[in-house]
């Protein structure tokens, strides 16, 4: 635990050094979000940006009305794990589950560092691990023990659950960051209504395997949710072909959600150096804001 947490420690430093560098002392928060939330409505006024103006109250037909806001005095960040057993899975060094969970533990330090509250839930096809979001660095250590120790329940996937789960639980708008390989069917409606009520980051874990699979001849798949064996004959053309389309219109689908509610989207390699990636991520938002305050 103690190594963990000292290798967690680590990448953090290596994150806020990289983006503080790179913004040129310019840099404020990882977590940087609007920094607005809805307030009120008023009046109309010469001069208002029509983007503004609230067209459900205006269409009441007493006049337009534009949208106000008040500065967010605390950012909220919330973190969403897919702990079931297809993220069990990895070529190199670490499977994808564990990738998955040391994320969670750099972004809970920051967080704690820039005073953010952070909380989490932990998924399956059920929830397995929920902490209350709070502040403070003994929370940010909660989060990673409780990751280091976590042994889910069930095998299974249910997103389209778990994301209902964390709309019923978190009703303030926050940084959301959904963490998950995706492969699971039907959840596209709730992945929407997430991203429409949050400010929504999603980081798809994958596996090198999943974008080039050897041809290996006929050979016996183990589903590790199901606990099915099926035999496959991964050097069929058919196969190579349908399998590696099914993966693609996956992560496209998962692209367009993103896009069409300005939900910022990350692909991470189990077996590839995250940090750098989220560096680069938190660069982007940081500058995105920027322009639009």
């Amino acid at each position: 635990m103690k190594e963990l947490v000292q290798k967690l420690r680590k990448y953090e430093i290596r994150i806020r050094k990289a983006i503080t560098t790179q913004m040129q002392g310019d840099f404020h928060s990882v977590f940087k979000g609007t920094g607005l939330e809805f307030d009120d409505v008023r009046a109309y006024q010469y001069g208002d940006d029509v983007r503004s103006i609230d067209w459900n109250v205006s269409a009441k037909g007493h006049g337009t009305f534009v949208k106000t806001y008040r500065e967010e005095k605390e950012q909220s960040v919330f973190l969403m794990l897919d702990v079931s057993a297809s993220q069990a899975i990895g070529t190199g060094k670490q499977k994808k589950l564990e990738v998955g969970k040391e994320i969670c533990g750099v972004l809970a330090l920051s967080a704690a560092r820039q005073q953010s509250q952070i909380g989490i839930i932990c998924i399956s096809d059920q929830k397995e691990k929920y902490i209350k979001p709070a502040k403070g660095i003994e929370q940010a250590y909660t989060i990673i023990k409780a990751l280091h120790e976590l042994k889910p329940d069930s095998l299974k996937t249910n997103l389209a659950s778990g994301i209902k789960l964390t709309l019923d639980i978190i009703k303030r708008r926050s940084i959301i960051l959904l963490i998950s390989d995706f492969i699971d069917v039907n959840y596209e409606k709730e992945l929407a209504m997430l991203a429409k009520r949050h400010d929504l980051i999603v980081l798809q874990l994958m596996d090198v395997r999943e974008k080039k699979m050897p041809p290996m001849g006929i050979v016996p798949v183990l589903d590790k949710e199901s606990g099915r064996t099926i035999w496959m004959n991964t050097s069929g053309e058919e196969f190579q072909k349908r399998y590696f389309a099914q993966h693609t219109e996956n992560q496209s689908k998962i692209m367009r959600i993103c896009q069409k509610y300005q939900a910022n989207y990350l692909a991470i390699m189990a077996n590839e150096d995250y940090v750098n990636q989220l560096v680069n991520l938190f660069r982007l938002r940081n500058k995105s804001t920027k322009k639009s305050a």
